[in-house]
This record gives C-alpha cells, sequence and structure tokens, in this order.
C-alpha cells in the first residue's frame, strides 16, 4: 500500500507587526499562497455577484456595496498604517481601510462624522479644496469652522476647548480638529501627539490628512488620531495616472460610518484603478526613499542660493518645524517650499523656465513637479504670493539641481531687467 505523499506546509508568515512597512508594501495583500495561484490579486471586473436570501457575513452583493476589487489594496494599505485588523472586525466589514473615488470624496466622508452644528478646527493653512469645503458647509450651516495657526498649539488647545480670550466659555467644545501635519503648502508641523490629546479631553475626534508624509513616514493612528485621510492619487499610488483616495480607522464603529457614507453616497472606486493603485504601492518605500533623500539634499543647495529668498522643509535644522518632525516622524517628506528673488514674476518666471520639473498640479508621482499655490484664488490667503511647492521625484539629483539652478538663475535675470526697465521708465 502506497503512503500519500504529505501536504506541503504553509511556509510560516511573520505577523505583520513583525515586518517593515517597507516590505510590507510589497507583501500585503497577496492572495493565498496555494500552489498554482496567481502572485498578484486579479482585476474583478463585476458590477454584481451571485446571491439569494440574505447574504452572509462577508458575502458580496453588489459592487457599490463591496468588491473584491478593492479588497487586497485596503488590505495592504491598513497593514502599512498598522491598524488593528481583528478590533476593526475584519471577517465582518473587510479591512479597517476604505478605498474612494478621490481624496475628496474620502476627506468629504470624513468630514460627514461632525454632527450637524459641530464645530471643526482646522489648520489655516491646508489643502485648499479641503478648505473650500468646509467653508461651503458652513455656509450651509452643517457645520462652523475654526482656522487656527496649527504651529500655535496653545492656541490650538484654546480653539479646542472652545474658550474666549477672556476664559469664558465661547462656542463651546470642538466636535472635531482636523490636522494636516506637515501642511499643505506651508510644510508646517503640529504637535500631533498633543494636540490629539488635548482633542480627546472635550470629546473632539481627531481626522489627520497625511497625504504628504505616507504611512513610511509618519503613522497618525499610532498617535492618537481617530481616523487617517489619504489622496491615493499622490504617492500611494504613484505614477501620476490615477485618481483616488482612502480613510482608515481602528474603531469598528467609525469604520462603518465611513464604509456607509462611501455605500450611500456613492463615491466608490473603478477596479481597475484600484489594482493600478496596488501595483504602485509596491514600489512606495523605493520612490519615498529616494525622492526624501534628493529633497533633503536640493533643500541645503536651495537654503545657500544667492537667488531664493526663502526655503521651508523641515528636514533642514533651522527650519522651524524641525524639531517636532524629528521627534514623531520617520522622515520629512520629499515636498519643499521656495520663494525665490523677484516675488510672484520671479516665480512665475521660474515655473516657465524649467526643462526637465514640470509644472503641474498636485504631487506625490515618479516625476518631478512644482507649481506657484496662490495662482489658485481658493489658495489660503496668508500663502505668500510667490510661493513655489516643489514635489520631488525620482529622477537623478543633479539633473534636478541643474535644471532648478538654471532656472533659478534666468528667473532672476528677468526679474532684474523688469527692475530695470521700471527704474529707467520714471526718469522718462
Amino acid at each position: 500500500m502506497t503512503t500519500p505523499a504529505p501536504t506541503p506546509a504553509e511556509p510560516p508568515v511573520a505577523p505583520p507587526g513583525a515586518l517593515s512597512p517597507r516590505t510590507l508594501a510589497v507583501s500585503a495583500g497577496r492572495p493565498a499562497r496555494v500552489p498554482g495561484a496567481a502572485l498578484n490579486p486579479p482585476v474583478v471586473l463585476s458590477s454584481t455577484f451571485v446571491s439569494q436570501g440574505t447574504p452572509a457575513a462577508g458575502e458580496h452583493l453588489y459592487g457599490r456595496i463591496g468588491t473584491p476589487a478593492w479588497e487586497p489594496f485596503e488590505l495592504a494599505l491598513a497593514a502599512l498604517e498598522r491598524t488593528d485588523h481583528e478590533a476593526a472586525g475584519l471577517p465582518v466589514t473587510g479591512p479597517p481601510a476604505t478605498v474612494f473615488a478621490s481624496g475628496m470624496a474620502a476627506i468629504d466622508a470624513a468630514l460627514a462624522l461632525v454632527p450637524v452644528g459641530g464645530r471643526v478646527v482646522v489648520p489655516r493653512h491646508a489643502y485648499q479644496v479641503t478648505l473650500v469645503l468646509l467653508r461651503e458647509q458652513a455656509e450651509r450651516g452643517v457645520l462652523r469652522v475654526d482656522q487656527v495657526d496649527v504651529v500655535d498649539t496653545a492656541a490650538v488647545v484654546a480653539a479646542l476647548r472652545g474658550h474666549d480670550g477672556d476664559g469664558s466659555d465661547g462656542d463651546g467644545p470642538a466636535a472635531m480638529l482636523w490636522l494636516e501635519s506637515p501642511t499643505n503648502p506651508m510644510l508646517e508641523v503640529a504637535d500631533v501627539p498633543a494636540l490629539v490629546a488635548a482633542a480627546h479631553e472635550v470629546g473632539a475626534l481627531v481626522v489627520v490628512d497625511s497625504t504628504f508624509a505616507t504611512p513610511l513616514v509618519q503613522r497618525p493612528l499610532a498617535l492618537g488620531a481617530d481616523v487617517v485621510v489619504h489622496s491615493v492619487t499622490k504617492y500611494l499610488a504613484g505614477h501620476s495616472d490615477v485618481v483616488l483616495g482612502a480613510t482608515l480607522a481602528d474603531d469598528p464603529a467609525l469604520h462603518a460610518r465611513l464604509v456607509a457614507h462611501r455605500t450611500t453616497h456613492g463615491a466608490i472606486a473603478g477596479p481597475f484603478e484600484v489594482w493600478l493603485a496596488l501595483r504602485g504601492l509596491r514600489t512606495l518605500a523605493l520612490r519615498v526613499e529616494r525622492a526624501q533623500a534628493t529633497a533633503g539634499e536640493l533643500a541645503r543647495r536651495l537654503a545657500a542660493h544667492a537667488h531664493v529668498v526663502e526655503v521651508r522643509y523641515p528636514g533642514l535644522p533651522d527650519d522651524s518645524g524641525h524639531a517636532r518632525a524629528a521627534a514623531q516622524m520617520d522622515g520629512f517628506g520629499a515636498i519643499l517650499g521656495l520663494r525665490p528673488v523677484g516675488g510672484v514674476p520671479g516665480a512665475d518666471a521660474l515655473v516657465a523656465a524649467v526643462a526637465l520639473w514640470v509644472p503641474a498640479t498636485s504631487l506625490g508621482g515618479v516625476e518631478s513637479t512644482l507649481e506657484r499655490r496662490r495662482r489658485f484664488p481658493t489658495e489660503s490667503p496668508t500663502v505668500p504670493e510667490d510661493l513655489v511647492r516643489l514635489s520631488v521625484g525620482i529622477e537623478d539629483v543633479e539633473d534636478l539641481w541643474a535644471d532648478l539652478d538654471a532656472a533659478l538663475s534666468a528667473a532672476a535675470l528677468s526679474a532684474a531687467a523688469r527692475s530695470t526697465g521700471a527704474r529707467e521708465g520714471d526718469t522718462r
């Protein structure tokens, strides 16, 4: 009698908490490891699923409610943010990450957690469309908004408590603290742990838009935040070819509300876009590490450049946010802000003069881009008119520097020529 060969055992799998985020970006969200299985999850192109009677827990019914097309990406992102799958009810509700059709759809879902009439404390410098949405909702009476200088921790705490300057009760405690750290586009760094603690003391939810940092540089849930928001369009997907967003929440009730908002409001992601985002996520560590190293080198050179008035980058030792960033982040990101000589004309001339850098909005792609932010009328009025935001990609640092240096020199010459022409005109 022949004894059947034993079935090969599954190789041991290290728990997610034991793996580096750099490893999880590659390994999380893979199909089950069985002989003959695909290494990558498939693109599931189905709007509806076979179902009769009451769907069982975890059973797919309809593409707006849930689909296998989303789950591998959501699992991978949840692993990167170190969320607690079991506490979030993974078998029933899926991973505690929720993918949306866009970053703004994710932001809208997070803001929907605010009760009607509740007050949101938000940085005065934040993504301009977030501020537009908040302003629109305030005008309709959906919520109230207080903008604060997020660097001033005491002022933020006072706004959270709702106290007037004389210590008397003002508007009452806030319902939500919305944070960006670093902020867009000013690169300010908030004291996230202190502000989270202050918000929770008054019963406020804390949402952190962590698009700039990515989970490789900062994990707000570990710092006590309730919800994390990402524009997946940026670094997570990383190739300027999809528009997606995501939220993450460890608390099962918050996660369920975010999923319900997506289901009811219909801001769902397309299967192919999510598949592309997962493919992009696999190289996140390489892209972020390369871009971040290049950004640090460019920031150092720009800080000493004769044609640069100011550089904003938390990785610079003399940057006002450096100490906070070093304490609560695993790096300093790959976004820079600079103000060239010549004011707004100089900034516009710089953007027009680059040959390798791409004049474009958005950020986080493999290509390096730059733009003058105040060209948008909805940008915060306290952002300098001549601030140019740079998103550093993965090109060779010397090529990027040569292009930027030449463009700065050309912009300075243009500004000098305009100044000379203006003086000559005054004498005529």
